[in-house]
């Protein structure tokens, strides 16, 4: 029997090009369904999201808030957690950063930044019982965030609907002053300073996941709670931790949508942010680089399927299928590895 040798990093990240080779493959089938040339279609696909500055910029736009969610689920998922509910604590984060964009005027040096960080606290604080919950109670987190997803979703809705209503006959509050805005980097795009934002929370998940102590713990944790806890480690305190971390990683994304696209809180705005940024968190091996890598990637299928619509018989939600295509061929890595005759580790 042949030993079992451990895939090298190159082959890691061979892993998820693979899967969306095959995604792009099958995905050429429902093309030629459809009576159109694939090679014609993806070229319409990637050109338009990466074929100039403008379109690398409208594809980074729509990367940003999946780069903050990505981040969320990735940095649970390390810590040995699944957080459904990077979509409730979004909507939360980005209700703070509202209420904070709109109650006060103060220096933008001062109110961004204010409004950014009531973001993260408003998701912190929303993960953070169902950190508990799963902590002291034992309730499986899926279930704690799924319920906490409806019950975020509901209460912004009546918030916004209610003693927040800005009179228009729209479901949404009045805008938020512009010195709580993120200014925008590369016009006509609605580019902004958020995607710095985004590659300085990548670099602190890096950060606090290897570099720190705490980060061991929680990377022990996600892979041997029982262990962990022998060792001296605190799994209950890391896992609300853990999620508090995410939960503030998934209220960035809330504040993204806010204070860089709408400048105002709009009844259901998001179009399953949070949900979207399982696929980046799996495609991106839960790795801080791979999560901004896999969320360029599906900002660029999502900037490129308008233009592919126009231009072809091919419908955009063809991208849909795609990206759900990409997911199951991540998911079902053993025949990946299988294929390219690579062993996992013993």
């Amino acid at each position: 029997m042949r030993d079992k040798v451990k895939a090298l990093p190159w082959q890691e990240l061979l892993l998820p090009l693979v899967a969306v080779v095959l995604a792009l493959l099958v995905g050429s089938v429902f093309i030629l369904y459809v009576g159109e040339n694939p090679l014609k279609a993806y070229g319409i696909l990637f050109t338009e999201s990466l074929g100039s500055m403008r379109n690398i910029a409208t594809t980074l736009q729509r990367a940003t808030p999946l780069m903050f969610t990505g981040l969320a689920v990735a940095f649970a998922f390390r810590a040995g957690l699944f957080n459904i509910g990077a979509e409730g604590q979004l909507y939360i984060g980005a209700f703070c950063a509202v209420w904070v964009g709109i109650s006060f005027n103060l220096p933008r040096i001062i109110h961004l930044p204010l409004a950014i960080f009531a973001a993260m606290v408003g998701g912190a604080l929303w993960a953070s019982i169902a950190g508990y919950l799963k902590a002291k109670l034992g309730v499986h987190e899926v279930i704690n965030t799924i319920m906490l997803n409806f019950i975020a979703l509901f209460l912004t809705d009546w918030l916004v609907t209610g003693p927040f209503h800005g009179g228009s006959w729209v479901p949404e509050t009045v805008r938020i002053s512009s010195s709580a805005a993120f200014t925008r980097i590369y016009l006509p795009t609605r580019l902004t300073t958020a995607v710095y934002v985004a590659g300085i929370a990548a670099a602190a998940v890096y950060i606090i996941l290897w570099k720190t102590k705490r980060g061991y713990e929680l990377r022990a944790v996600g892979l041997n709670p029982d262990a962990a806890e022998y060792g001296g480690i605190n799994v209950a305190r890391n896992t609300v931790i853990a999620m508090a971390i995410s939960g503030a990683l998934a209220g960035l994304a809330g504040a993204e949508q806010i204070l860089g696209l709408h400048n105002r809180f709009i009844v259901r705005f998001s179009s399953d942010l949070g949900f979207m940024g399982i696929a980046v968190a799996l495609l991106g091996k839960n790795h801080p680089v791979g999560v901004l890598l896999a969320a360029v990637l599906f900002g660029a299928l999502q900037a490129g399927s308008a233009a592919m619509d126009r231009s072809t018989a091919v419908p955009r939600e063809l991208i849909t299928i795609i990206q759900a295509l990409i997911i199951f061929f991540v998911a079902a890595e053993f025949l990946i590895r299988r294929m390219l005759r690579l062993k996992e580790d013993a």
